[in-house]
């Protein structure tokens, strides 16, 4: 019987932390029946003499890759011994040889490598990778956008379901993208950072929610622009409705995917696309027919769990037999995820042939739905029985559970981190940037066993210098820089673990309070970050000085009472005292303060002063540019509000043309400091 202290050691040794402290500082212990629900999901034997045998074993022998910094330093080699002989086989063709040196502490070390890939290492009978990253990841500097037109950076950003154009079928696309990148790029923006893209559920089209996907490895195929891959389409757009219907734009818009495949199916490219993609490609494109397959039999075979053991996995015996019988049908979701892929990269070439110098900025989701095709098809490597949260704290008492999977940080390093290699590579792939949302999971995350209350988690550690690296070494190898989303509470020291990476914070005005209510200036704000007036989360400048997202959630009973209500209005209106306060300080405005219906005064004063923060990139959500008075999501509901279905009123293309949004561009662009040319 293990005891619960053995329980905690086992539980601290493979990174699950038995104890962390509230948003008060106070100290929690982890539940037994917590650590216990964990490490079984991690795949630890739960008596103690064999995790430790397991966790011995895995520590001793030569792992699948090896991550270490380029530099003289080198790196401890694993299950090898001081004197033994290695050759090293460069990426690229060179060949280095010799024998392990001995480290400070007596372990076997591979001499410093200062050619950063990943090259093939051989000891006697046994091999493995070691990736050799740069120390940062590519930043503004390495690109030669740390200036663009003199001054410090500036982007956009923009959901891009809410993009129109002309033959959109009632849901923004890939092309409305490369239409507002064309505009935007003429008028000195450097990039477009743009909502998530990742495949959702092709069968369920009523899961629309972009940060719970099915695959962050593939792309949602309603974003797909055929016009971009294969020529002029027919006029077949859909309606121009403020709000999207996400189940009848999925219809009309794969019923014209459909008939593109009957006229297209033997395209080359695709062909090329569908070789190159391999099993990984086919699995998913399985999961999308036997998905649908299976749903329209019985509604209640929705998540893989429930399906009949034959479909267990994507190269179990009767998968491989649906795939023979429904070969059509899965090379139809194929070609769709090669549109789809096409289409972006069609819309990242817009976008650097309008100047900008990086371009599109992708969306990283922190997790996947675990019913989705990542999933299902990747099962060694997520945590079977876990889903990420975050614990309690001040705006969500009860924690939160957000339903999504999580990476199994002992298979990551078993696996040589095949499955983390692949979300980067596909996250990078035609972008010129990366924001990774929820960065602080590079380190740790909140899981809540199946089954519990999102309180009753325990936050499980990541190899976060292995994950750095690698990201850092996809960085550079993509040409691409990378923002992490650093916002709420952090582990102490992330900060500066970020910066050292090479990796922008983020830094919001409303977030921008010192403890007294005082906004800081924005010369204040750290060069190490993006700028930004507000997120696809919070409400934009109208909204928040108009209070609508308080009524909202006044409205829709996500306050306790009356009281609290009250005290959100008062809280607000010394706010918005405050914050004008500042923008006179920055210079942004003069005179008295606005009242509330006189908004947009208001967001030019929080353009111009976002616009002058000393942050390396200012990005402005099109939202604020429009000076429009809601948020596409507000946390909390479903339903109950339009969450990620309103649309922009006019064309992507012509948007930037209207004079008032013309104008606060133009502010924002000149706000940006000037830099000296050295």
């Amino acid at each position: 019987m293990t005891t619960d202290q053995e329980l905690r050691d086992m539980a601290e040794a493979v990174g699950i932390a038995t104890a962390w402290r509230d948003v008060r500082g106070e100290e929690k212990h982890v539940a037994p029946e917590t650590l216990r629900a964990v490490l079984a999901s991690i795949g630890v034997p739960l008596d103690a003499g064999e995790a430790q045998a397991t966790l011995k074993a895995l520590a001793e022998r030569l792992p699948p890759l090896i991550t270490m910094t380029i530099g003289p330093d080198g790196v401890h080699i694993p299950g090898a011994a001081v004197g033994q002989r290695f050759r090293l086989e460069i990426e690229g063709g060179d060949r280095v040889e010799g024998h392990l040196e001995r480290g400070w502490g007596g372990e076997p070390r591979l001499p410093g490598i200062s050619t950063p890939g990943y090259h093939r290492l051989h000891l006697d009978d046994a091999h493995c990778i070691v990736a050799a990253a740069p120390p940062r990841c590519l930043t503004l500097a390495d690109l030669g956008a740390a200036t663009h037109g003199g001054s410090l950076p500036w982007a956009l950003a923009a959901q891009i379901y809410s993009l129109r154009s002309p033959r959109d079928m009632g849901i923004g696309d890939f092309g409305g993208v490369a239409a507002l990148a064309h505009a935007a790029g003429r008028r000195g923006c450097a990039a477009i950072a743009v909502s998530p893209a990742h495949a959702l559920f092709a069968a369920d089209p009523g899961k629309y929610g972009p940060y719970s996907p099915s695959s962050r490895i593939y792309l949602n195929t309603l974003y797909a622009d055929p016009a971009a891959v294969l020529g002029a389409q027919p006029d077949e757009s859909g309606p121009k409705d403020a709000l999207i219907d996400w189940p009848a734009a999925a219809r009309r818009k794969l019923a014209r995917l459909r008939r593109l495949f009957a006229e297209a199916s033997d395209h080359p490219d695709f062909v090329a696309y569908r070789s190159e993609a391999g099993a990984t490609l086919e699995a998913h494109a399985r999961f999308e027919a036997l998905h649908a397959h299976l749903l329209a039999r019985d509604p209640g075979l929705w998540h893989w769990r429930d399906w009949p053991a034959e479909f267990a996995a994507p190269d179990s015996p009767g998968v491989v037999r649906f795939a023979r019988d429904h070969a059509a049908e899965i090379a139809f979701h194929a070609f769709c995820q090669w549109l789809a892929d096409a289409s972006r990269g069609a819309a990242q070439q817009a976008a650097r042939e309008a100047g900008m110098p990086i371009g599109l900025i992708a969306d990283l989701a922190v997790g996947t739905d675990g019913g989705g095709s990542h999933a299902w098809s990747r099962q060694r490597a997520i945590l079977p029985d876990v889903t990420v949260g975050a614990p309690p704290d001040i705006f969500s008492p009860l924690g939160q559970d957000w339903g999504l999977t999580a990476f199994s940080p002992l298979e990551m390093t078993a696996g040589g981190f095949g499955a983390y290699l692949e979300l980067l590579r596909s996250a990078f792939r035609h972008a010129g940037g990366v924001r990774v949302d929820h960065a602080m999971g590079l380190q740790r995350l909140w899981v809540v066993p199946r089954g519990a209350g999102p309180a009753e988690g325990a936050y499980l550690r990541y190899p976060i210098d292995d994950l750095l690296r690698l990201l850092a070494l996809e960085s550079h190898r993509h040409r691409a820089i990378v923002i992490g989303e650093d916002l709420g509470t952090l582990p102490e020291g992330f900060y500066d673990r970020m910066e050292q990476a090479g990796i922008l914070g983020m830094r919001v005005l409303w977030f921008e309070q010192e403890t007294d209510g005082r906004f800081r200036p924005p010369q204040d704000w750290s060069r190490n970050a993006a700028a930004m007036t507000t997120t696809h989360d919070l409400p934009t400048v109208v909204g928040w000085w108009q209070g609508r997202d308080i009524g909202w959630r006044a409205r829709l009973g996500l306050f306790p009472d009356a009281e609290t209500v009250a005290g959100e209005e008062r809280r607000r209106e010394e706010d918005r005292a405050a914050l004008w306060t500042a923008f006179l300080e920055s210079g942004a405005a003069s005179g008295d303060q606005p009242a509330e219906a006189a908004a947009t005064t208001v967001v030019d004063a929080a353009l111009a002063h976002v616009g002058s923060a000393a942050c390396a990139l200012a990005i402005l959500p099109l939202e604020d540019a429009l000076a429009l008075p809601e948020q596409p999501n507000l946390p909390g509901t479903v339903e109950q509000h339009p969450n990620w279905r309103r649309r922009l009123a006019g064309d992507a293309g012509k948007l930037l043309d209207d004079p008032a949004v013309a104008q606060r561009l133009d502010r924002f662009a000149r706000a940006r400091p000037h830099v000296p040319p050295h």
